[in-house]
């Protein structure tokens, strides 16, 4: 492990920008005596969809492939997701699944039907990766399936016997023909969405009649034996209100268990025009980061709402699409999403999970869009090669909160506005005691100029030692390449000190860190 002092400011550079760190300060408190809720592991979800080459040329590669493979999965994808703990893995979209009927991905794969993928480039689908080759990984990977079904262009009768195939240990026509596909055993999935941005992709359905549609999708998604169904109702398009508002209102609380909700960070706020992930000015990064701290204000708005038909906060909330969102990398097709991971998405993605721990009285999971070579991806791939980028570091240093108690936290920090006149904050953080009264803080400074010398209170606990470790780099728009994948990795720290229960920490700009702190 290579260890950084960071206790002299690095200089920035960003494009014609270069400025000496300057300095800063924030007070934090960690109140460890007031822990209530649970940070679940699934809130560090990830999900892969039939896109680009996210499936194809990226996860799967086929049995007799050069590359070392696990019943046809890249070998070194499976251990890296074992190293950061995968919770749950949603398949087989986004907009892919309501156009996905689940009995053309089964059987001998010569036999198996193509489709066209009309969503994501128009190329032909051949279904070798179908619900066994799917299930099978989540199994290696001692992971939970998150199947999305189809309520677009599908029918009730496939969404039920999708259900019935997979998890049913008795004797039908569909788990007959699951065990002539051999598979003996049912397979254990909870996770179920139903259908998939049913206002736009998924059938451009008003919210009332997809409720509607939802109520009776859901009647005949059944539970066999103790297979027991989350069911996920197809949530809002980030602050559509109106929607998450029938979803509560019109659907019983006892046939749902989640609504979703999707947001994606765009520097630009342009569906036409996003933004290179890479070729951006001081200006275009900040627009990026006011983005990314939008989703604590669509938690807060619309947990209010569930809150109303919800007071106990049984229902779930979702967000099971989230990340960056660039313009495709040139040369690149457009219908695939590719595009490179700088520091600044390992700074997005640090914000992103803050905001999801300390909200975990709602939010029961989250899936960063998308696994592996389409938009904010934890891997990237070329023929043998495989890199991790900043934001699977981020996953991998945030690990340590998962299942923890989320420890309520009180931030005094600077309040900066973007180009836009849009507002926030210097610094974004969150705190966790796991299982063993240890505690975990993690710290995001998205300055990109300013150092910060945070002076922290932790309130019901006195620590005896202190460790962290950091994600940074000389320039916020640097990344791992195949001829550098280590450009951005994990270091160790040694900019934090402890007495009794002060914690004085110096964050370097533009970087993210998390702090140990044990009894």
């Amino acid at each position: 492990m290579r260890i950084h002092s960071y206790l002299l400011a690095a200089a920035v550079s960003l494009g014609t920008l270069s400025t000496a760190a300057a300095q800063s300060s924030a007070e934090l408190t960690v109140n460890a005596d007031k822990g209530e809720y649970t940070i679940s592991k699934h809130i560090y979800g990830h999900f892969a969809e039939h896109l680009g080459r996210c499936i194809y040329d990226g996860l799967w590669v086929g049995e007799n492939s050069s590359i070392p493979n696990i019943n046809g999965v890249r070998t070194d994808i499976i251990e890296a997701l074992k190293d950061i703990n995968i919770p749950n893995l949603r398949w087989p979209g986004g907009c892919f699944a309501d156009e996905y009927h689940w009995m053309d991905g089964i059987g001998p794969r010569e036999s198996r039907a193509k489709m066209i993928n009309t969503h994501w480039g128009g190329v032909v689908e051949d279904n070798s990766f179908g619900t066994h080759e799917f299930l099978n990984l989540c199994e290696v990977l001692g992971t939970e399936p998150y199947i999305c079904g189809n309520v677009g262009s599908g029918s009730v009768e496939e969404m039920s016997k999708w259900v019935e195939y997979i998890t049913f240990d008795g004797e039908s026509p569909m788990a007959n023909l699951r065990r002539e596909n051999g598979r003996e055993e049912p397979w254990r999935v909870k996770y179920w969405g139903v259908g998939n941005e049913n206002w736009g992709c998924g059938g451009n359905m008003t919210a009332e009649y997809y409720a509607g549609e939802y109520r009776r999708y859901a009647t005949y998604s059944r539970n066999y034996g103790d297979n027991k169904l989350y069911k996920v109702v197809g949530g809002p398009n980030s602050g559509d209100y109106h929607w998450m508002e029938v979803m509560m209102k019109d659907i019983p609380t006892g046939q749902k268990n989640g609504v979703s909700l999707h947001n994606y960070t765009l520097p630009t706020g342009n569906w036409n025009k996003k933004g290179s992930s890479t070729e951006f000015d001081e200006n275009e990064y900040y627009t990026t980061i006011t983005s990314a701290f939008y989703m604590d204000e669509l938690i807060t708005k619309h947990s209010a709402i569930m809150d109303k038909y919800d007071r106990n906060k049984r229902i779930g909330l979702i967000v099971d699409e989230w990340g960056t969102w660039y313009d495709v990398e040139p040369g690149t097709n457009p219908g695939f999403l590719y595009q490179q991971n700088t520091l600044r998405d390992a700074i997005v993605a640090g914000i992103h999970l803050n905001i999801f721990h300390n909200h975990a009285d709602r939010v029961h999971m989250a899936n960063i869009a998308q696994l592996v070579n389409v938009l904010q991806a934890l891997f990237l791939t070329d023929g043998e090669k495989m890199l991790k980028t900043p934001t699977y570091h981020v996953f991998d240093m945030f690990k340590v909160h998962q299942e923890a108690t989320m420890l309520p936290i009180y931030l005094k920090t600077e309040h900066l506005k973007d180009v836009k006149g849009r507002e926030y904050t210097q610094i974004n953080a969150s705190a966790s005691m796991d299982k063993d009264g240890n505690i975990n803080i993690s710290i995001v400074n998205s300055d990109l100029k300013n150092d910060v010398d945070i002076s922290c209170a932790i309130n019901g606990f006195n620590a005896k030692k202190v460790s962290a470790k950091i994600i940074t780099s000389e320039k916020i728009n640097d990344y791992n390449s195949f001829e550098n994948p280590e450009k951005i990795v994990v270091y160790d720290f040694d900019g934090a000190k402890i007495k009794g229960n002060k914690l004085s920490v110096k964050i370097p700009a533009m970087s993210v860190v998390t702090i140990a702190l044990n009894k």
